[in-house]
């Protein structure tokens, strides 16, 4: 039996009438038009789907409708865009930490999360936090790169404004060329792709 279910999605009152069981991802996707969460395992093992409820990374594809009902979701979209991308985000390009760009959703919520609750967290910190979400093309040090670059990027004042982030003050002799500024932070064009030689 369907069921008028109210939430709140990036920041936007909405109503779903759904099967109350009906998976949460499936609502984002096809109801919401919101395509940042991706449907990778089905079985919340991936992370590919991950949103933030509640302020917690949640997988989206094993949280029925009826579990969301009066709680706050944001998803990929909710944090930024491509002309303005959330330090998260903006870390990510910087780092150059998308390949395929399919896990990219589920690694930049799950930082998200994590900096919110823990700032300054440790690499492994870090390392855990991402633990359950998987990237089957290797980018696994980038990764890690871009969340501690988030943290930094997070913790510098002005971090939330819409100007760009000061790449002179994360500058590393090692630092690769940052990604164009209107490549997709959400990895939805693809994601950003790694020099051949690389």
């Amino acid at each position: 039996m369907e069921k008028t279910i109210a939430l709140r999605v990036n920041g936007r009152a909405v109503s779903v009438t759904a099967m109350a069981d009906t998976p949460l991802l499936y609502i984002l996707r096809n109801d919401l038009a919101l395509n940042g969460p991706k449907y990778g395992c089905g079985l919340g093992e991936c992370g590919a789907c991950t949103v933030i409820l509640d302020g917690v990374a949640a997988r989206s594809c094993v949280v029925p409708l009826a579990g969301a009902e009066g709680r706050a979701v944001v998803t990929l979209e909710g944090l930024g865009s491509s002309s303005a991308p959330h330090p998260v985000q903006q870390a990510f390009i910087d780092e150059q930490a998308a390949q395929c760009g399919y896990c990219m959703n589920g690694m930049i919520m799950t930082a998200k999360a994590l900096l919110d609750r823990n700032p300054a967290p440790t690499i492994d910190q870090v390392r855990r936090a991402l633990s359950g979400n998987l990237c089957r093309c290797g980018t696994h040090v980038e990764i890690l790169r871009a969340v501690m670059r988030a943290a930094r990027l997070l913790s510098s004042p002005g971090a939330h404004d819409d100007d760009q982030p000061d790449a002179g003050a994360d500058a590393r002799p090692d630092a690769r060329p940052a990604v164009p500024a209107d490549a997709d932070p959400c990895g939805a064009d693809g994601g950003v792709r790694r020099p051949a030689d690389r």
